[in-house]
């Protein structure tokens, strides 16, 4: 066929078939993955300043950007607290004690003094507040009252003599010892009757009247009793005294009480036309607001998050068995497919200066998922949707207070993934529009659901503006899809549902040729079409492609087509007169000489890797025993097997399997279904054993599902003809 000479193939870029192969190519894609993300996201991180001064009129309202602490404020707010907390004072119960026992010490002392006239020493404890010196030693005589009243004063500390009157003191060393006792015990009990309660220092007055009501006593003389209410004044002291430890744990406590004085995200900082007092400066400071901080952390923060997404997508398009594993041509369309997508979001974003209310719910975000469904994988689609809607929370931050839309990213994410889930079930072309109409429904709902989320009053004009810029955001989505699709199919070669349906055309160059050179191949190919599309099918494989490599998988035959029984038509064999050597070669040379002119035709590579691999490395059999008839030694397999490669895929193996079985089923005399069912069960054994299913990923579950799917196929094709009476008559005529 001249046509085919004619056609000249579409030059891919050289420069890409030189360096696709590169080592580090998958490198630099990130890299330039990754560039892309960052500057797009750039202008949305770039905290916004203001050219403000102390006691100038604010312009515009100003909102906070993000929520933050002010300290000051809170440091300031829990100096008050503590402030506020009133001194802490304890109720010492051993004061009472102490008073008692320094009462009770310097009757000891009068007792000694008016007794015992040579005392050595009295030791006395300063620490016990005994109100006595350390190592005191009285000399010499009692003598004469003044000279033991002096010797006392010698003895007790000069506070305590300083507090006693000379008076009370001489009438203690007067009074005989029985008085003394009863004066020291009434004295004391009620000394510590009054000091058990509670004395705080404004108080102490009137627990020293207190105690002189508790000292009723008639056996005493008046001098000695107005001593005895001295000596109990003397004693009386404050018991409530101030707690350091516990006020500073209850200034503690009440600073801890203290909530952070926080900015909240979106809180008027400043109406417009209001006074910049020193407050407002500081918290726009805080916030970074003022036009003198050069604040780096955003620009950073946005690097990290770059870092994590390229990460993350670097591993998981690695780890994901897809084309992107292996296939650094369909990463690089992958990158431009995302860098399209993102670059429509970022277009998109600046619609809000229009100032239309939802204008932004237009972006057609969902067309970088649909697109990867139809070209690369829907599990690839569906991981980058929820990268697309944390770039497009960035992106369109324009009306929200903070650095992050989340609204939006929400909108992104099941906008993106409603494409995936409807183009998943089905990616024919014919179905775009109906998941542009899928996607805007799923908006729809989106939109009212955040809506009502925000628990604001929408009117009626609010509401219907949202909902039909979602609609249309779907619809656009959809014709985007439409449009860039055949670019990337022709630019990178993918072979996607419209290429099949456009190869399957009976007008096809390649197919026309097939049909008029070789038309008992054509009808086989044809039939091996119907059995591997529907076995296929059946285990989740790709049936339209087992359909199109059927057509195509028997081309080699084009080039010496009566050397192939379906073509001979009833015309000498000429394997006859050809030696089983001779005749391996040239009918194990079909499969190779399709794929090669399948590759000079710039076929897809999965038809080209179809026809090469149909055969596997499978072994002629008839005229491997007919070789061994004929030879004196036996002949090694290998001289009569296919070179290969088995099946890599499950379309080549079903396609494989096909074409084995309708050449046999073709051969047989009166096939039924018991015998059809039989065979096809005996074909599949004989590869399953023989290895040509080792290097694909058909499971033994599957293989059983194929021998099903071929029989159901093969018994409407072969069935049992019904003999209708014109037929019984014609037959009855000739018998005669």
């Amino acid at each position: 066929m001249s046509n085919l000479g004619k056609r000249a193939p579409i030059d891919q870029l050289k420069w890409w078939k030189k360096l696709k192969d590169h080592r580090y190519i998958r490198v630099i894609l990130f890299i330039v993955l990754g560039i892309v993300m960052y500057l797009t996201m750039l202008s949305n991180i770039i905290p916004t300043t203001l050219n403000v001064n102390l006691g100038s009129y604010a312009q515009q309202d100003i909102r906070a950007p993000i929520t933050i602490e002010n300290k000051a404020a809170t440091e300031e707010k829990k100096k008050l607290a503590a402030e506020a907390i009133e001194p802490q004072y304890t109720n010492n119960k051993a004061f009472a004690q102490k008073q008692v026992k320094k009462i009770n010490d310097i009757f000891d002392i009068i007792s000694q003094i008016n007794e015992d006239p040579e005392v050595e020493s009295i030791q006395l404890e300063e620490q016990t507040h005994s109100e006595l010196d350390n190592h005191m030693q009285i000399e010499n005589t009692v003598g004469s009252l003044e000279e033991k009243l002096e010797n006392l004063r010698a003895i007790i500390s000069s506070q305590t003599s300083d507090d006693l009157s000379d008076e009370t003191l001489l009438t203690f060393l007067e009074a005989d010892e029985s008085e003394l006792e009863i004066v020291r015990e009434t004295t004391t009990n009620a000394i510590y009757n009054v000091m058990s309660e509670e004395i705080r220092i404004n108080d102490v007055l009137e627990a020293k009247d207190l105690v002189e009501t508790k000292i009723v006593i008639s056996t005493v003389s008046p001098k000695l009793y107005q001593a005895m209410l001295e000596m109990a004044r003397f004693a009386i002291t404050a018991n409530y005294i101030y707690d350091d430890e516990a006020t500073e744990f209850a200034r503690k406590k009440a600073i801890e009480a203290v909530e952070p004085v926080m900015i909240r995200e979106g809180q008027l900082i400043v109406e417009e036309g209001e006074v910049i007092t020193s407050t407002i400066y500081s918290q726009l400071a805080i916030l970074g607001l003022l036009d003198d901080q050069v604040n780096i952390y955003p620009f950073i923060g946005l690097g990290i998050l770059v870092l994590l997404l390229v990460l993350m997508l670097a591993y998981y398009l690695s780890d994901a068995k897809t084309s992107l594993r292996n296939n650094n041509s369909h990463l690089l369309m992958y990158v431009l497919i995302f860098t399209v997508t993102v670059l429509i979001m970022k277009i998109s974003s600046y619609t809000h200066n229009l100032h239309f209310q939802g204008f932004t719910l237009i972006a057609p975000v969902a067309v970088g998922s649909m697109l990867m469904t139809m070209l690369i994988h829907q599990r690839v689609a569906l991981f980058t949707s929820m990268v697309f809607s944390i770039i497009a929370s960035f992106i369109f931050n324009a009306e929200a207070t903070g650095v992050v839309n989340y609204t939006f990213g929400i909108y992104v994410f099941f906008s993106s993934v409603a494409g995936v889930f409807f183009l998943s079930k089905s990616n024919r072309v014919s179905r775009i529009l109906q998941a542009g109409l899928f996607v805007s429904i799923v908006n729809i709902l989106t939109i009212i659901t955040l809506l009502m989320l925000r628990n604001a009053q929408y009117g009626w004009m609010e509401v219907g503006s949202n909902i039909g810029f979602g609609f249309l955001s779907g619809f656009l989505a959809a014709v985007l899809t439409l449009g860039l699709l055949p670019f990337f199919e022709a630019g990178f070669g993918i072979l996607s549902t419209m290429k099949l349906i456009e190869l399957s055309n009976p007008n096809h160059p390649l197919l026309r040729k097939i049909l008029v050179e070789t038309p008992g191949t054509y009808h086989h190919s044809v039939i091996v079409a119907n059995l591997s599309e529907a076995a296929c099918e059946a285990i989740g494989g790709n049936g339209l492609l087992a359909r199109v490599g059927s057509y195509y998988h028997d081309l080699g035959k084009t080039k010496r087509p009566h050397f192939f029984i379906e073509n001979q038509m009833k015309m000498e064999n000429p394997h006859d007169k050809l030696s089983p050597q001779l005749s391996k070669t040239i009918i194990i040379s079909h499969p190779y000489d399709g794929a090669e002119l399948l590759k000079n035709y710039k076929m897809p590579k999965e038809i080209i890797d179809i026809a090469e691999q149909h055969h596997g490395t499978s072994l002629l059999k008839f005229f491997y025993h007919k070789a061994n008839q004929e030879s004196s030694k036996p002949i090694p397999e290998k001289d009569f097997r296919y070179p290969g490669p088995k099946a890599q895929t499950i379309e080549a193996a079903v396609v494989g399997i096909s074409d084995c079985v309708e050449a046999a089923v073709r051969s047989m005399a009166k096939p039924t279904p018991e015998k059809i069912e039989t065979l096809v069960k005996k074909i599949i054994t004989d590869r399953l054993e023989d290895g040509q299913f080792d290097e694909c990923d058909l499971t033994l579950k599957q293989l059983n599902i194929v021998a099903m799917s071929i029989c159901e196929t093969l018994k409407g094709t072969f069935h049992s003809r019904i003999e209708y009476p014109e037929d019984v008559k014609k037959k009855g005529d000739s018998q005669e």
